[in-house]
């Protein structure tokens, strides 16, 4: 049986001639393969080449992200540099007010804790060719966590210290009651009614009737009274076990349970109860013991 053929017959248009081309069915069926074989290739080629460019593009843009997020580390680990040491200085001024405060405790100081920064050695070139590691950065954050609470603990304590300080002297007797000169002094002395021997306990100051009389520190008052010897007396009661008396006043400004200031007007010199002229006899005692109120009077008369 003869085998059957495909004949191409080619005929130029310029010339009477023609080529006649045969193919097997085997040859077609071989061209037909590899053709088959190398659009296969072709495609999976052009598929490759097109995946190629979209990674390409992507790797660009992660390498982009990457150097981006690299840069915004170092200046993050910067910054938390320039943080610690704010925080460094803020611990070296606290121990110095501590100092200045007394406040010795080892519960109070503030103390370093033994972590590192997490930053390079090298201070000089923030751009080194060491990446910044976030792992250091997290410990440095930690380590200023803890330095930041001691702080805030330790300021605390000290400005509950120096708020107790500033109420402890605001309630301490410190001012003149009233502007005048003293005419008997705290201590032994001759009674002038009866010229015995007797123990004066506070200060008499002289001055015009009618001057005012201040509270010498912040306080609450406790009585308003009068007396045969006395006369009108107003007694206050301050922080630390601390009470000042004003006796021969002429008028009461204050009442009891009334809260005064340093410096208030409380009343007006008089001359009531046993009394040879206008002056106020003021006295300081600390939990009922009498104390020399000169003592305690830190202005100039």
């Amino acid at each position: 049986m003869r085998k059957k053929y495909l004949s191409i017959i080619i005929v130029p248009h310029t010339s009477s001639s023609h080529r006649t081309y045969s193919f097997s069915k085997r040859k077609l069926k071989f061209i037909l393969g590899v053709s088959i074989s190398l659009f296969i290739i072709l495609v999976a080629f052009l598929v490759d080449y097109f995946t190629m460019n979209v990674t390409r593009a992507k790797y660009k843009e992660l390498l982009s992200r990457f150097e981006n997020q690299q840069q915004t580390l170092l200046a993050y680990q910067n910054k938390i540099k320039s943080l610690e040491q704010t925080i460094n200085d803020f611990e070296a001024y606290a121990e110095k007010l501590n100092i200045m405060a007394g406040l010795k405790s080892e519960d109070i100081l503030s103390t370093k804790p033994g972590v590192g920064s997490g930053t390079s050695e090298n201070t000089g070139n923030s751009t080194t060719s060491t990446p910044p590691n976030p792992n250091q950065g997290l410990v440095a954050l930690e380590s200023l966590q803890i330095k930041a609470d001691g702080l805030k603990q330790n300021l605390t304590v000290l400005s509950n210290h120096f708020e107790e300080q500033a109420l402890k002297l605001a309630a301490t007797p410190t001012i003149w009651p009233t502007k005048g000169w003293v005419t008997s002094a705290f201590g032994w002395r001759n009674d002038p009614f009866t010229g015995k021997r007797a123990f004066h306990r506070g200060l008499d100051i002289a001055t015009h009737y009618g001057n005012p009389v201040v509270a010498t520190a912040d306080g609450v008052v406790i009585q308003t009274s009068y007396d045969k010897i006395g006369g009108k007396t107003i007694k206050i009661s301050h922080r630390g076990g601390y009470t000042t008396v004003y006796c021969h006043l002429s008028k009461f400004l204050v009442r009891p349970g009334q809260r005064v200031k340093r410096g208030q007007t409380i009343g007006l010199v008089g001359s009531t109860g046993k009394a040879l002229g206008p002056h106020l006899h003021y006295e300081v005692r600390r939990n009922g013991k009498s104390l020399n109120p000169y003592y305690y009077i830190l202005e100039e008369q």
